[in-house]
């Protein structure tokens, strides 16, 4: 098994490395949604077990949002601002 890497300075391209770009873009999308729409950076919990659990029920709802957006025809499907009380 080889381990995917960027390339260092003077070293020829690694097989791979066109994987980077698009997999950092999938990654930094997701955090700023978990940061940014669901507030996870203000989560309220105390110990790791309501951390989880909070967490979960944000990513759940998102989840349920983003079904029901795509079974109503929403233009928008990762937003959760029309459910935002």
């Amino acid at each position: 098994m080889n381990l995917l890497r960027p390339a260092r300075k003077g070293e020829a391209q690694r097989p791979g490395s066109g994987l980077f770009k698009p997999l950092r873009q999938i990654i930094e999308s997701i955090n700023q949604t978990l940061k940014a729409q669901l507030d996870l950076e203000r989560h309220g919990g105390r110990a790791v077990a309501g951390v989880t659990v909070r967490v979960v029920q944000r990513l759940l709802a998102l989840t349920a949002a983003i079904w029901h957006n795509d079974k109503i025809g929403a233009p928008v499907h990762r937003s959760l601002t029309a459910y935002d009380h």
